[in-house]
């Protein structure tokens, strides 16, 4: 029976041009003032392989910190340490504005763009991700601004978060340069990219999928109390795990990883460790029986 079989191997990011590795690092939870402590764990997704870094304006509130804080401390970092930029493809994103909530209009693309790059100490934003779509705006003047900011070198690509297929599609008409990138929450508990088209369209028009939340918001890595289908869920990844000597987390990025989209898992934890331990991931294979015994677990049903 042919084994599904992952490889560490670079790969393009969609149609960017850009190689990237087939892990992510995210930074959500990038935080505190420990300019170091910060700089070790960078330093430890680069062990790990990874060089696509992912992280947004956004991230800093939900640390009880201020707007911009992550990309804030990457930007220390990077002051501490400058040849780290160059060895990452560094992706972040915009459009959300506390109180508002989301604003993609000219105006604030370009705002936002621009204290992204003073915050993060660089001349450059390799990926530049609209984080969830305004309604309000026009995407031919989405699509204007986005490449107008390419045209001026601040950004390298742009692509798109938490978009509907018909909302990506849209934006992808009125744009002369490629749709790089589409992230969304994808994990075996978040199935819906699978079944809503999101996947789909993404291999229709080569796009890279990123996968925010790969272990279900730390449910798949936990072992709390939990819900019959969570906990049958991890007890199919621990039976996977068991097979190939790694941690459940890195069999929930390995299932990922095995779809033929090649999704990109952003790997969320701030521990070291866990972010090196991230690579054991490329051990893992499926045939297809077990691929889809973790898809029927998350399911709680058998596939017709």
């Amino acid at each position: 029976m042919t084994e599904i079989i992952l490889s560490s191997e670079p790969r393009l990011l969609g149609k960017s041009g850009m190689l990237v590795s087939p892990l992510a690092w995210g930074m959500w939870r990038f935080s505190g003032d420990d300019v170091a402590a910060a700089r070790v764990r960078v330093e430890a997704a680069f062990e790990a392989g990874i060089t696509l870094f992912d992280t947004a304006d956004i991230y800093g509130p939900d640390n009880a910190e201020r707007f911009g804080a992550a990309e804030d401390l990457l930007g220390r970092v990077f002051t501490e340490a400058p040849a780290l930029r160059d060895k990452m493809v560094l992706a972040s994103k915009g459009g959300i504005r506390l109180g508002v909530p989301y604003d993609s209009s000219p105006a604030y693309i370009i705002e936002a763009v621009d204290a992204s790059l003073k915050r993060l100490r660089t001349e450059r934003i390799d990926l530049w991700q609209i984080h969830r779509p305004d309604l309000l705006a026009h995407p031919a003047e989405t699509a204007a601004t986005l490449e107008e900011l390419v045209l001026q070198g601040k950004i390298v690509s742009v692509g798109v978060s938490n978009h509907t297929p018909s909302q990506t599609a849209v934006l992808k008409s009125y744009l002369n340069i490629p749709l790089a990138s589409t992230q969304d929450e994808f994990s075996p508990l978040s199935l819906a990219p699978l079944f809503d088209g999101r996947i789909d369209r993404a291999m229709k028009y080569g796009m890279a999928v990123l996968a925010w939340s790969p272990l279900g918001k730390g449910r798949l890595a936990s072992n709390d109390a939990a819900d019959d289908r969570v906990t049958a869920t991890r007890a199919a990844l621990d039976t996977h795990a068991d097979k190939y000597n790694v941690s459940r987390a890195a069999v929930a990025y390995a299932w990922i990883m095995a779809h033929p989209a090649k999704p990109i898992p952003i790997v969320g934890s701030q521990n070291p460790a866990r972010i090196v331990e991230a690579a054991d991931a490329y051990k893992v294979r499926f045939e297809r029986a077990e691929w889809y015994s973790i898809l029927e677990a998350s399911l709680g049903e058998r596939l017709p």
